[in-house]
């Protein structure tokens, strides 16, 4: 066919109106499945391209959506971000990336800055320090978001989170059901339900077996990577335990440098379990038993919800989406 294929075209090849090839081509859910595949397949066939700028005046939108998370560098992020994008180039959306480094002014910055229309929604999991919700209240007032992995509770708005509650209570049970008598923490993310529900989890576990902790038997994370060596290191020099379990990956790694240093053998005299997409965990020595949560199939079903919201398809504004992770045993609690 000669000459640039635009809607029209399509519409004519189709016997259809020009209002349904647009929609079809947008995805609406006003269009029959059957409908939409056939347009797709003419479209991909005569190789029509939408024109992004004329699309986006007619429909007041950015064809943007922005991601803001506490950090790229870790695999978690990296791999939602990754679904987050699969999703968005099926709708011919440009992704934008924020990173507060788990600073909340730096975090209300950002979501400020986007109610100026770069954007038509927002997906964010919050940065651990911020302790105060009313800006997202405000925020989800007038702009579409999702929230992802770290959430609010009380907020009006979608959820995808996983089980972090069962994750940790499951975690515990194996240490306690591989023999171990004496499991510290390692407690992160203490300002967020996703922390506070991991902690829960580690502690119904041990009062399921009559197990006790004590405060000191808990570590709390700090930003100074250092501090955070000497506090795991104390805590195993003094407690004495025979497991660990880290609420975050940033956590796990120097449990095995305290453990060289004080010559203590994993798994035998030290088990280790750690929440992590790490794809290094089975490279480590020994291999690190991970609770991986499912990253990538987060960032779809959240930039989908997303995409419900812009395209005012039906949801419940405050449903939670739970996603189940997995507990993949390694060396480092190796029962033998």
């Amino acid at each position: 066919m000669k000459g640039t294929v635009t809607v029209k075209t399509l519409a004519k090849e189709l016997n259809i109106s020009i209002a349904t090839v647009s929609k079809a081509l947008n995805d609406s859910y006003e269009i029959s499945l059957e409908t939409k595949q056939k347009v797709w397949d003419l479209a991909k066939k005569l190789k029509y391209e939408r024109n992004p700028s004329a699309s986006n005046l007619r429909s007041h939108k950015t064809k943007t959506i922005a991601v803001i998370i506490p950090e790229i560098a870790n695999n978690f992020f990296s791999l939602a971000i990754n679904g987050i994008e699969e999703i968005a180039r099926k709708r011919d959306y440009h992704v934008l990336i924020y990173q507060t480094h788990e600073n909340s002014e730096i975090e209300i910055a950002f979501t400020d800055s986007l109610l100026s229309g770069r954007v038509d929604g927002i997906l964010i999991s919050v940065s651990s320090n911020t302790n105060n919700n009313e800006h997202f209240r405000e925020l989800v007032k007038k702009i579409p978001v999702v929230f992802f992995d770290r959430v609010f509770e009380d907020i009006d708005a979608v959820k995808i989170t996983t089980d972090d509650y069962e994750s940790a209570y499951n975690a515990t049970c194996h240490l306690i059901e591989c023999g171990c008598k004496k499991i510290a923490y390692l407690f992160a993310l203490n300002n967020l339900v996703t922390g506070k529900n991991r902690f829960t989890g580690y502690q119904k576990a041990l009062e399921k077996y009559n197990m006790i902790y004590t405060n000191e038997m808990i570590v709390h994370y700090e930003k100074n990577t250092s501090k955070n060596y000497e506090n795991i290191k104390a805590m195993v020099s003094g407690q004495k335990p025979d497991a660990i379990i880290s609420s975050i990956e940033d956590l796990a790694l120097p449990c095995y440098y305290v453990a060289r240093e004080l010559n203590l053998n994993i798994p035998k005299d030290l088990k280790i379990i750690s929440f992590s997409n790490l794809n290094t965990a089975p490279l480590l020595n020994p291999s690190l038993t991970t609770i991986e949560q499912p990253a990538f199939e987060i960032g779809k079903e959240a930039a989908g919800i997303l995409f419900k919201i812009l395209d005012k398809k039906y949801f419940e504004p405050n449903e939670n989406h739970i996603l189940k992770s997995n507990l993949i045993k390694r060396e480092s609690t190796s029962c033998g």
